[in-house]
């Protein structure tokens, strides 16, 4: 089965933060000398945080919706602003608040590197 694409009704808000997590095995020396080397060949994976604020009920629950759906461990794509390519993603952490009938959506984005397209 196709993973689906994250289209949400509206585009994210300005003020999308990108912050990559680099993993590596690092060894530290008596003398001051260190030596690194990446974790895996996927050792640099980007994270997200996107926000859709002036949101109506109906757009914060399609949005919310597709999250819960997707239960925080299975991928899905989307593109972000600025991006050439589409990426491969999860979430698993999502809030949505209101102010006065005004809805907002605040979720983070982990880049997956699972093997099901």
């Amino acid at each position: 089965m196709a993973l689906p694409t994250f289209e949400p009704p509206v585009g994210p808000s300005p003020g999308t933060s990108h912050k990559p997590t680099v993993n590596l095995w690092e060894s530290e020396f008596g003398d001051g000398y260190s030596q690194t080397m990446p974790k895996g060949i996927n050792h640099i994976r980007k994270t997200t945080s996107l926000k859709w604020e002036t949101l109506t009920y109906d757009e914060m629950r399609e949005i919310v919706d597709f999250f819960e759906e997707r239960q925080g461990s299975k991928a899905f794509w989307f593109k972000p602003f600025g991006e050439p390519l589409r990426v491969k993603w999860t979430c698993k952490e999502w809030d949505y608040t209101t102010n006065g009938g005004i809805w907002s959506v605040s979720a983070n984005f982990i880049q997956s590197f699972t093997t099901e397209l």
